[in-house]
């Protein structure tokens, strides 16, 4: 083995280390990363490198758009958007059997245009709609996956915050990306929709339709989610159709949510001062994350074994689609087992040039947006996959007395139709590149 490769394969190890036994990931990954600078240069090095890179990396203006979409998530949940959207769903879908399944499915993908966060979106629709589910008599584990893979969508559909550490991170345009990333955000949908359709052929039972709504109810449930149906097609479209940068977007989504918030009255200042607090500190984990894994990137470039993999890969004139699954199965086993922010960071040093060094026919501009949706599909498969799925926990959390092994055979129908999904993506490229092209 080369010994650059060695170097790096013994970061990892190293890294993996620290992390199982619990150190925090953004320092797990500055303490390997340091230590392997320090290994490839000297301590003086390292602390010059310090002096300076923390600085340039945020005083980045794109970086302003991760905690704007934040707080516009964190301002929607506390102004009860998410409910408005969940009884307009219902008010819609209700009545047939897993109707209420399928409101939480269709209120996450709105939900999600206003929120980038796939965790907040599933704690929201935990609060929301989880009483409700429980009310009509739903099973305990298809009502709690059914939130959870809703929560997905909240970073499947356009805008995503994984998206925009995507974009920063291999110096992406972040609104290509956004519109890369729609068509397969309704395909989640869509096909979550029907799962529990057909779900629903197979054992009726487990998600009996509620009864029908008042006349005077439906017309309320649908004004009511005007405001939030008009912000959302102003953040997503504005993105779209080039009137508002991401970041400009991200900026009058708050103004709007809070606005709307403010008129209603179901923003009072407590409300306010958590969102902003919980934004905080969202914000400065995931900054966090990233200058430990400015670190950790900077001791493989130094290693330059990323580099190295590339050439290597090219010369051995493997099949660019074979390359591209193993890469794929090792982010779902990956995902399976680690946080998705961290795992995205760690492995896009190594990863992406292997991509970009491929021909796929498509300009390297293209492979880089393509790889990203799937990364980002991937992602979404982690979130809810087996042993860990950070969304099952959070929905876990929520409902204490329904056991995580009930929840997670509830996604299981949801992982399959995502790994369709997945393959169809990779099989039809033109599915994420359609819009970006259209539009650009």
């Amino acid at each position: 083995m080369a010994p650059e490769f060695a170097l790096a394969l013994t970061g990892f190890a190293g890294l993996m280390a620290l992390i199982i036994l619990r150190a925090p990931i953004a320092l797990a990954m500055l303490l390997a990363g340091a230590a392997g600078y320090v290994h490839i240069l000297d301590q003086a090095a390292l602390f010059n490198y310090l002096k300076t890179t923390p600085y340039h990396l945020f005083a980045n203006y794109t970086l302003s758009v991760i905690p704007l979409f934040i707080l516009m998530g964190a301002l929607a949940e506390r102004g009860g958007l998410a409910r408005d959207l969940f009884a307009a769903a219902n008010a819609l879908l209700g009545r047939r059997p897993g109707g209420l399944a399928m409101s939480v499915i269709g209120a996450s993908a709105a939900f999600g245009a206003v929120c980038g966060s796939s965790v907040a979106t599933t704690a929201t629709f935990g609060r929301a709609a989880l009483p409700e589910l429980r009310r009509f008599g739903y099973a305990p584990g298809f009502a709690t996956g059914t939130i959870a893979v809703g929560g997905t969508l909240g970073i499947l559909i356009p805008p995503s915050v994984i998206l925009v550490v995507y974009a920063i991170s291999t110096e992406q345009n972040i609104a290509k990306l956004f519109m890369a990333a729609l068509i397969p955000g309704l395909m989640a949908t869509a096909f979550y929709l029907a799962a529990i359709w057909l779900w629903m052929k197979l054992r009726p039972e487990l998600g009996p339709p509620a009864p029908p709504l008042e006349p005077g109810e439906r017309a309320r449930a649908f004004r009511n989610v005007i405001p939030v149906l008009v912000i959302a097609v102003m953040v997503v479209g504005g993105i779209y159709g080039g009137v508002f940068t991401p970041t400009e977007s991200a900026a009058v989504g708050c103004i709007g949510v809070l606005l709307v918030g403010l008129l209603r009255g179901s923003l009072p200042l407590r409300e306010i001062r958590a969102a902003l607090l919980g934004t905080a500190e969202t914000s400065a984990m995931i900054f966090a994350i990233l200058l430990g894994a400015e670190v950790f990137n900077a001791f493989l470039a130094l290693s330059q074994a990323p580099d190295l993999l590339a050439m290597w890969v090219t010369d051995q004139d493997f099949p660019p689609y074979g390359v591209l699954v193993a890469l794929l199965l090792t982010y779902i086993i990956l995902g399976a087992v680690m946080d998705e922010l961290a795992m995205i960071l760690l492995t896009l040093p190594v990863f992406f040039p292997v991509i970009t060094a491929l021909d796929f026919g498509m300009t390297t501009e293209e492979t880089a947006i393509w790889f990203g949706i799937l990364v980002l599909v991937v992602v979404g498969i982690g979130l809810t996959a087996p042993p860990i799925g950070l969304n099952v926990f959070v929905i876990s959390a929520i409902a204490r007395d329904i056991p995580i092994s009930q929840t997670y055979r509830g996604v299981l129908p949801y992982l399959a139709t995502d790994l369709l999904r997945l393959v169809l993506c990779v099989a039809f490229p033109a599915l994420s590149l359609w819009l970006v092209r259209l539009l650009t």
